[in-house]
């Protein structure tokens, strides 16, 4: 877990990553103090890889109004700040791109669960067909094909902005029930045109995105793709699905699958436990022949290691472990034996 991971231009200290976690915290979607502070310590704390939260590549692509966006050039100098920040303290600066589809409009979850409607300050959701997540929801708008097509520029023009913030390594969020996802899942997808129905025609936006967010970087930049690798539910997207889906990304230049799960449907009946979406990410390393990332319920430090050092995947993502401790790479380097990758103001400690 210790070791370096090169990966194109960047090469990570470590195995260790900052997983995505939405906070909830910004107006019109500019990053602030929040942002710079809770991204900032994971990085002083000795992760290798920093992520952003998703981070909406349009206005109407938000989970809430209180989400990170990188829609407008605006949004770039707060950015650029928690870049520089994150890269001085040895960590790489991450972003994550997102549109949330069907699930956007909705309230921040301290406060509920509930979509906001137009009138009442919300907006009207998208997605690839006319069906609600939740059937208190109201209806996504079907996008036309003009529509899908600016979504994927949205895409390519916020990578140019996380580029030009100093962020140097990109992922693009196909997972959770979003709207890549819903695109790939037959749960939420019943087109009949190019972009629903066969296999081919599901995955196509998702291609597309992968294709124009690398036509918009550097060879240097590393490119990652999260998906979930099931939908945990009959008749929905498929570990299989997934293999062939990240041998097709492969050769599109997407460097790394960030393999999660579920999110497509409320009713998924979800067999969670420690380290429970590892076999995921072992599955589509071996038979992709593609850099995989692990993540769910990963928190022990010898668990860490022994998905790394047996080849179940090339990264360790961790989420609620992170906030509940910021500096868990220190503390896991004491436990093996491995030297940390210490703040000199924090070596009195260590």
């Amino acid at each position: 877990m210790f070791t370096p991971l090169p990966i194109r231009g960047v090469t990570l200290r470590n195995r260790i990553a900052v997983s995505p976690m939405c906070q909830y915290s910004s107006e019109d979607g500019f990053a602030n103090d929040w942002h710079l502070v809770h991204l900032g310590s994971r990085a002083v704390g000795g992760a290798a890889l920093v992520f952003t939260e998703a981070t909406a590549v349009t206005a109407e692509g938000r989970i809430s109004s209180a989400d990170l966006g990188i829609w407008k050039d605006e949004h770039v100098p707060n950015l650029a700040r928690i870049a520089h920040f994150i890269a001085s303290q040895g960590a790489v600066p991450g972003m994550q791109l997102a549109h949330a589809g069907r699930k956007a409009s909705t309230q921040v979850p301290w406060v509920g669960t509930q979509a906001i409607a137009p009138a009442d300050g919300g907006w009207q959701p998208v997605g690839p067909s006319p069906l609600p997540f939740r059937e208190t929801d109201p209806a996504p708008r079907e996008l036309a094909i003009p529509e899908i097509k600016r979504i994927v520029e949205a895409f390519a023009a916020a990578a140019r902005r996380a580029l030009a913030a100093g962020f140097r390594v990109l992922e693009i969020h196909a997972a959770h029930g979003y709207l890549l996802h819903e695109f790939l899942s037959p749960l939420a997808n019943q087109r009949t045109d190019d972009y629903g129905g066969a296999f081919d025609h599901r995955i196509r936006l998702t291609l597309e995105v992968a294709r124009a967010v690398r036509g918009s970087l550097p060879d240097r930049v590393p490119l990652f793709i999260r998906i979930s690798a099931q939908d945990w539910a009959p008749g929905g997207w498929s570990l299989a699905d997934s293999v062939e889906l990240s041998r097709r990304l492969k050769p599109l230049g997407v460097d790394l699958v960030d393999c999660s799960s579920g999110g497509a449907v409320p009713w998924a009946k979800i067999e969670t436990g420690p380290g429970y979406q590892v076999a995921f990410a072992e599955t589509i390393r071996r038979e992709a022949g593609v850099l995989t990332g692990a993540v769910g319920m990963i928190t022990e430090p010898a668990q860490a290691n022994e998905i790394i050092a047996r080849g179940q995947a090339d990264l360790v993502l961790l989420a609620r472990e992170f906030l509940r401790h910021p500096y868990w790479p220190l503390h896991a380097a004491r436990t093996l034996g491995a030297v940390p990758p210490l703040p000199p103001q924090y070596s009195r400690a260590f």
